[in-house]
């Protein structure tokens, strides 16, 4: 409950949207069932009705099941991005602040490296070499995010090891986990969840993206970068359709973006 009642005005908002979101993929999964993939050329861009809220694209298939699947797919991406992101980034970062020497110039030296290339362009080389492999592109995307999380724990874990209460609880010889416990965690949880929640918005835009680009998941999986460059073609003839999945990314990534919001004054 402390969580809750500690939320900005921009928070709650980001939470809402994003448990509509959810709620749209539990409607889909549990009710509706419908096959993301099943085509019906007979009922080429068919207009929304009871059966199918929200239409039917160029080849007939329910707009509604592939969202759901859509957002299940980034959803997940962003989740398992950011998780393996922040785990590494915060126990690489930590490493490199508290052993220096050579641990700090390697790690410091792969971060320069990965720096170089900009953050989509490493996703598209992973994406272009395995095509249509969600694993690759996970491993791609997280590798992109474990930059920042890498530079902004060792910043800040090399300002807290001088300070007071580090050096105290050293002279009274609490250990290792103690330290990072009771001083370095606390500290460094809100700029994690902070980071999380961008991370989970680019994570999401880095996915769409090479789906537009038709380097990221392959037909027939419903995915939102793929469904717009699929649709673009017929934005005349179907304006409607292609701005769902626009509509999807645009509140996903704002969603999480609200969320990283601090507490308002």
């Amino acid at each position: 409950m402390t969580v809750f009642t500690s939320l900005s005005r921009s928070q709650w908002l980001g939470l809402s949207v994003l448990a509509a979101l959810i709620l749209f993929t539990a409607i889909e999964t549990l009710v509706f069932r419908g096959d993301p993939a099943q085509q019906s050329l007979s009922q080429v861009f068919a207009a929304p009705s009871w059966q199918e809220p929200l239409g039917r694209d160029h080849y007939g298939r329910s707009n509604f099941a592939r969202l759901g699947s859509a957002i299940t797919t980034s959803l997940l991406m962003a989740l398992v991005s950011v998780a393996t992101s922040a785990a590494l980034g915060l126990l690489t970062g930590i490493i490199a602040a508290w052993k220096g020497g050579w641990w700090d110039k390697t790690l410091s030296w792969l971060v320069n490296i990965l720096l170089s290339l900009p953050g989509l362009i490493l996703v598209l080389l992973f994406g272009a070499m395995v095509p249509g492999s969600f694993m690759i592109l996970y491993l791609a995307i997280s590798l992109m995010l474990w930059v920042e999380y890498f530079r902004v724990v060792r910043s800040r874990t090399l300002v807290l090891l001088r300070s007071a209460e580090i050096e105290a609880s050293r002279l009274y010889g609490f250990g290792v986990w103690y330290q990072f416990k009771r001083h370095l965690w606390p500290e460094l949880k809100t700029d994690l969840f902070t980071l999380g929640c961008f991370g989970a918005g680019n994570a999401i835009l880095a996915l769409a993206s090479i789906g537009f680009l038709y380097v990221g998941l392959k037909p027939p999986e419903a995915e939102l970068g793929l469904m717009m460059v699929e649709l673009f073609r017929y934005y005349q003839q179907a304006p409607w359709v292609l701005m769902q999945p626009i509509a999807v990314v645009f509140l996903l990534v704002m969603s999480f973006h609200l969320l990283a919001q601090g507490k308002q004054s």
